[in-house]
Order: structure tokens, then sequence, then C-alpha cells
């Protein structure tokens, strides 16, 4: 298990909440995090170690995006609180496509958005945890503190 943080500390710190998580594997790929106290999209370069720095294509979120992000956001989290308590099966999950509506609506319209453009920039990304549940609606159990990339 990764040491976990306090939020008050995370802060003081310089570490900017995660949002939303779009692709893990051995750590953050790409989702919706803060950098300089506004949402942006991320997505890794490598893959190192989940306790090591990674870089990061990042670029603004629009406020439709975030918008539509935490509501897709919101629908999975709320299945995962589900799934753990065992009361739907994991086929249920509305990633799976046809479940879900509305999670279905909200993959096409951000589709566009979650492509990085020409104009992202370049950043390593430093990852904290804290103590809270792994999937919440109102975001994710780890933070990042931004640098520019060598």
């Amino acid at each position: 298990m990764a040491e976990t943080w306090d939020e008050e500390q995370l802060i003081a710190d310089g570490f900017e909440r995660a949002h939303v998580e779009l692709e893990w594997y051995d750590g953050p790929r790409a989702g919706l995090a803060d950098i300089g106290g506004k949402p942006h999209y991320f997505q890794s370069y490598d893959y190192a170690l989940a306790d090591e720095a990674d870089e990061y294509s990042v670029w603004p979120a629009s406020e439709a995006a975030v918008k539509w992000e935490r509501e897709q956001w919101a629908i999975f989290a709320r299945w995962d609180q589900r799934y753990l308590a065992g009361t739907v099966a994991l086929e249920s999950h509305p990633g799976e496509g046809g479940v879900d509506a509305r999670y279905d609506e909200l993959v096409l319209l951000l589709a566009p958005h979650r492509q990085a453009p020409d104009t992202a920039q370049r950043l390593v990304g430093e990852l904290r945890f804290d103590a809270g549940a792994r999937y919440r609606v109102d975001g994710l159990d780890y933070w990042f503190r931004w640098r520019p990339s060598r």
C-alpha cells in the first residue's frame, strides 16, 4: 500500500487534485487533474513506476468538457460503489457500451476533447495519495505536483 497523506499537507506541499481517471496502468496514464488550479487533461508519455514521477502531455479542458467528464465520472463512481458492495455484476459496468445511455452519449461528446492538441505542454507529475476511497464521485485518491519537463 502506498503511503497516504493528509489533504492539508498535500495542498501545503503544492499537490493538486485529480478529478477523473481515464486510464490506469501501474499508475495514472490519462485523466483530468488540476494544474495551477484549473482542470487539465493529462496523458502519459511513458510508464514509469507508480511511485516515481512520470512525464505527461497536458492541455486545458474546456468548461463543457469538465462538466461532461465529471458527469461521466460520477456515473462510473456510483457504479463502482455498487460493484464493491456486491449489488451489481461486472457486466453492468457503464463503460461496456449499451449499459448506460448517458454514459455512451458522453463518450461521443468527450472524444475530441481527450485528444492532445499540438499546443499541449509536457510536464512531470509527482504522485501522492490521500486516505480516502479510491474512486469517489468528487474525484480520486491521488494528487499531482507538477513541474516542467527537462
